[in-house]
């Protein structure tokens, strides 16, 4: 499927980034952040400073870029700090994704946008969810990111914006902020090595079990979610296998050059912490032919390194 212009909102974030490196050598992309990019997405495509609760900046540069594909990646991420800052979680996620599909809408073009949804919208269940199985957010970031799925299938139904829906589940990689688990482990392993801190992890629950993706497997089934998937459709991104939290650390702590000690801090432990999530990715592996290309092992290889070189 051939596109014009080609947007990523929320480019200078986890996932925004690594979409922005993918897609630069097939697409002409345009990044937009409310900050300045990262050091290696930086020069893969043109950037513009756009906040999505600035309406009238949002309008603006909607015109004057005119974009045929819209990758929604904008967004507050953490669950955990949602419970902190709930205000902000639903305004970044839904008044923000509001405005986008508004002001598209008001373009009167063709255009399709896929909107980056999480798996924390689902019920905790003991095995892999479809798409289909039953929804019950149970954080502010949860209810946010559910809230920003029906503004988006609205916007499909009233509005004729085509729209995609992308569930995430559990990704990690380069670069991700490391108030995420996987790469505060990598980091804290990193500073031991280099004699920066005691050798010792303080953690939370590491019993609960994800389907953990390497980041940039996901962004390419975003790739092929805006080729491929259909209109008005929700779709798992994840590889439908589950890791404890403690398999990841474990895997992190086997390959650091020091001996590491691991200890319960219970400032860790979420108000909300469900204990299995794990997606049946069958839908995206079926109409897109998506698949995994990145190992567990090199995820965790991956990770280390980006901080030990970030150390």
């Amino acid at each position: 499927m051939s596109f014009g212009p080609v947007l990523v909102t929320g480019a200078a974030g986890f996932a925004g980034s690594h979409l922005l490196e993918h897609l630069s050598a097939r697409a002409d992309v345009t990044g937009w952040s409310r900050s300045a990019p990262p050091a290696e997405p930086a020069t893969t495509a043109r950037w513009q400073r756009v906040d999505l609760l600035a309406r009238d900046t949002v309008r603006t540069a909607l015109r004057e870029l005119r974009p045929a594909a819209v990758y929604h990646c904008a967004g507050v991420p953490h669950v955990a700090q949602s419970w902190k800052a709930s205000a902000k979680a639903l305004e970044g996620n839904v008044i923000g994704t509001h405005v986008l599909l508004d002001e598209l809408r008001r373009l009167g073009q063709p255009v399709r946008c896929l909107v980056t949804g999480s798996a924390t919208v689902y019920a905790a269940a003991a095995h892999p969810l479809t798409e289909d199985a039953p929804l019950s957010p149970a954080s502010p970031y949860a209810l946010s990111k559910l809230a920003q799925e029906a503004l988006a299938l609205r916007a499909l139904a009233e509005d004729g914006v085509e729209v995609v829906v992308a569930r995430a589940f559990n990704h990690t990689g380069a670069r991700q902020d490391p108030a995420f688990a996987a790469p505060s482990f990598a980091r804290q392993i990193a500073r031991i090595e280099r004699g920066a801190v005691q050798p010792v992890i303080r953690v939370g629950n590491l019993e609960a079990e994800r389907d953990f993706t390497d980041v940039r497997d996901v962004v390419r089934a975003y790739r092929l979610l805006m080729e491929r998937g259909i209109s008005g459709r929700v779709y798992n991104v994840c590889t439908g296998v589950g890791r404890s939290i403690r398999s990841v650390l474990d895997a992190l702590v086997a390959r650091s050059s020091r001996r590491v000690e691991i200890e319960l801090d219970p400032e860790k432990l979420r108000p909300s912490d469900t204990p299995v999530v794990i997606g049946d990715p069958s839908r995206l592996m079926t109409e897109t032919g998506w698949g995994p290309e990145r190992t567990f092992e090199q995820m965790i290889d991956d990770l280390l390194e980006y901080w030990r070189r970030q150390a």
